[in-house]
């Protein structure tokens, strides 16, 4: 079954930053500690991968240069119902890697919502693209698998 992020997922995550419920990206610390970190930035780059922008350049910045294996998690219990998905939680697993330079990591800041770009005016961060190959349930349910 081929990974490919649909309408509702798009439309949920494009809505995470003003529902208040910003994305938690999790990694893996280069001494094998998990760390999870809000990402408000996060957004659907086209229908297999999601993205977001890095600006403090702290704990996902350092994990992803020594391990791309990334997990995002998604709730907004509010909007469960019009998900269709129990609980309205959504995990996608897959591997980051850094933007290019010019068109990539322009358009990554160009989904960013305005108040996250306004804490980094002078565009000094760069952008991760995620491949999902994963996305699941809060049970642990596949929804999605790339083959």
């Amino acid at each position: 079954m081929p990974v490919k992020i649909n309408e509702m997922m798009q439309r949920v995550l494009s809505l995470a930053f003003s529902d208040g419920v910003p994305p938690l990206v999790g990694t893996v610390m280069q001494d094998g500690r998990p760390q999870i970190s809000p990402k408000g930035t996060l957004a659907v780059y086209d229908s297999e991968h999601l993205c977001f922008w890095e600006r403090s350049f702290r704990t996902s910045y350092g994990a992803l240069s020594e391990n791309p294996k990334v997990v995002v998690y998604y709730r907004n219990q509010a909007r469960a119902q019009e998900m269709g998905i129990r609980n309205g939680a959504l995990r996608f697993h897959g591997i980051a890697r850094l933007a290019e330079p010019g068109s990539e990591r322009d358009r990554i800041w160009d989904l960013s919502p305005a108040a996250e770009q306004q804490r980094d005016p002078e565009k000094k961060g760069v952008g991760f693209i995620i491949r999902v190959d994963v996305i699941e349930d809060l049970a642990g349910q596949v929804i999605m698998q790339r083959e």
